[in-house]
């Protein structure tokens, strides 16, 4: 880093204020003039019973997207692109063919990064047959027709509908982060769940999944039961 980058991040980080009676966040403004929130924890994870009253406050078209990103892992732009035709009916499985691209490894935003293909549940296969079906989505259409923007805004909305104080704590890349914890958790509950199989799903080296997720100790056995009962039979689960 430059010593003028290095001063135009330091002056950055001056800019930015603690926002009243919300802990950890944080506001600043671009050089543009708009504002923008910055979060100090970002190792906020659903517990399941927040997650059961999130889903149940959800409406009933919009739920199935949230199930995808709680039940795949996925980036948001990574489930904005799943199509009918990357699912494997079959064998439950399903395939991100969009995926984050690492300019690092010289991948092209056109391109994305390499797909990844992994397990679902038969629960959730059955929800998505079924939405697809209502909706007459054809093969190769996106299954949602929304912005991650549109999303947030909603996801926002329902946490602070059903008082979920620190709900500023939460981005859409939290769920994702809940996947990745509950499977963490239940390593213990099935053989087919390893830190590597984790890294894979979610498309992680070892070093970030182990910078980026934390202790399983957070959760207790109850947490543990409904977490099952939310993912399904995945890897044997259930």
């Amino acid at each position: 880093m430059t010593e003028e980058n290095k001063t135009k991040k330091e002056s950055k980080c001056l800019t930015l204020s603690p926002v009243l009676d919300k802990e950890g966040l944080f506001t600043g403004t671009k050089s543009d003039g708009k504002t923008y929130s910055v979060r100090k924890d970002r190792h906020r994870y659903y517990f399941p019973e927040e997650w059961i009253r999130f889903i149940n406050s959800i409406k009933e078209d919009k739920k199935i997207l949230f199930e995808t990103l709680l039940q795949t892992g996925a980036r948001i732009e990574e489930a904005l692109n799943i199509r009918p035709k990357d699912f494997d009916w079959e064998r439950n499985t399903l395939r991100l063919f969009v995926t984050k691209s690492k300019s690092k490894k010289g991948e092209s935003i056109e391109m994305g990064g390499a797909s990844r293909g992994f397990c679902i549940s038969s629960e959730y296969c059955r929800k998505v047959r079924k939405y697809i079906k209502e909706n007459n989505i054809k093969d190769d259409e996106r299954l949602f027709n929304l912005t991650k923007q549109a999303v947030w805004q909603m996801q926002k909305r329902i946490l602070k509908k059903i008082n979920i104080k620190d709900w500023y704590n939460f981005s859409l890349h939290n769920i994702r982060k809940t996947n990745g914890m509950w499977l963490k958790s239940l390593i213990p509950y099935s053989r087919e769940i390893t830190e590597g199989e984790i890294c894979m799903r979610l498309g992680h080296d070892m070093n970030t999944f182990l910078k980026h997720y934390g202790s399983p100790s957070i959760f207790n056995e109850r947490d543990k039961n409904m977490m099952i009962k939310i993912l399904g039979d995945i890897y044997g689960l259930r």
